[in-house]
């Protein structure tokens, strides 16, 4: 008799974010495409900068050396909101765009669909953090610097080639770390509680 294995949407999660972790370094060099992309309108390159100084800052992520799969979960998943809403308010550019990272962007709104449906007000709480990514500062300076300086744009590749040698994470430790849907959003439960805490 044969056995079906029925893929539940926790399952499919956890699928999405080991693929999500392992492609980080990649994903975050589209980003870096979209910020250089003079077709695209200013706001959504804007978006796309401000998406890699979150990635890239190490105090965007609640790090912990037993959790280094889940602290980065935050930072994968926005990365791709971001995009996703680079692409979205672009226009024909920003067909455009996608139709040149098919390994992003198909199928992208359906993933997304599982993870509102596993993380619930997890999701939306991160959702909330893609407007806000034009108005972030890192390294003390403003989105419109480092699209417009040659000196600090060069900077932020440098930090963001540096991001990508660092990265600490690979399929192994993927798969030993990552089993649960509870491993990514207990962390993302934890960060939301400091930001709130941090607010008051």
């Amino acid at each position: 008799m044969k056995e079906f294995f029925v893929s539940t949407p926790e399952v499919r999660f956890v699928e999405l974010f080991k693929s999500w972790l392992v492609s980080l370094p990649h994903d975050l060099k589209i980003a870096f495409e979209a910020m250089d992309d003079e077709n695209l309108p200013r706001s959504s390159r804007e978006i796309a900068v401000g998406a890699i100084m979150y990635v890239v800052s190490p105090n965007d992520f609640v790090f912990d050396r037993n959790e280094a799969v889940a602290s980065f979960a935050d930072d994968a998943l926005l990365l791709r909101l971001a995009l996703r809403q680079v692409v979205k308010g672009s226009g024909e550019d920003g067909e455009a765009f996608a139709d040149r990272f098919p390994e992003l962007f198909e199928g992208l709104d359906d993933d997304i669909d599982v993870c509102k449906e596993v993380m619930g007000e997890l999701m939306a709480w991160l959702e909330g953090k893609v407007d806000g990514l034009r108005n972030q500062t890192y390294k003390g300076k403003k989105i419109k610097i480092w699209i417009d300086d040659d000196v600090a744009r060069a900077e932020l590749y440098e930090d963001g080639l540096g991001f990508r040698t660092d990265y600490p994470v690979d399929d192994k430790i993927i798969d030993d770390k990552l089993k649960y849907a509870t491993t990514v959003t207990d962390v993302m439960r934890r960060r939301r509680a400091e930001e709130t805490r941090a607010a008051v």
